[in-house]
């Protein structure tokens, strides 16, 4: 994709820092056996060792759909072919967004770690997402977003 890359921190009124110029998206991909896809993030990396959705910076000339397709794509081999977007919550600051994509997949294919963000990336029970050491944020997230699947 051409254009101006979204990597670089956004800082906040109140100096929480923000990954992404153009603000950020996440893709949580569901599995026909009702498991979300969920990273587990580099030790090194922010929040590191906590269980999330593959994501990222979005460029500034693409959606928060197409930046979390082509992230979910980079870190864990997500096939962008085999979504169906069935809908998208948006965490608005008013300076940053984080957009959280959620996706039917097609088939349960197979994830693979494909970028030295993530340990591991595995399909997880809905039932068993909770008792993760989830991300903060994911965490905050997770019940609203377990209710709308």
């Amino acid at each position: 994709m051409s254009g101006t890359s979204g990597d670089g921190w956004v800082e906040g009124p109140d100096g929480a820092r923000y990954w992404g110029r153009y603000g950020a998206a996440g893709l949580l991909a569901v599995s026909p056996e009702h498991e979300v896809l969920l990273q587990h993030r580099a030790v090194w990396s922010h929040f590191g060792g906590t269980w999330g959705m593959p994501g990222g910076a979005r460029h500034e000339d693409e959606t928060p759909i197409e930046a979390a397709v082509r992230e979910a794509g980079e870190e864990a081999g997500v096939p962008a072919g085999a979504l169906t977007v069935r809908f998208t919550s948006v965490l608005d600051l008013g300076y940053w967004s984080y957009t959280t994509v959620v996706a039917d997949a097609a088939h349960r294919f197979e994830p693979a770690v494909s970028d030295p963000e993530s340990i591991a990336v595995a399909w997880i029970a809905i039932d068993e997402v909770a008792a993760l050491p989830l991300h903060p944020r994911f965490a905050e997230a997770w019940p609203g977003l377990r209710d709308r699947l």
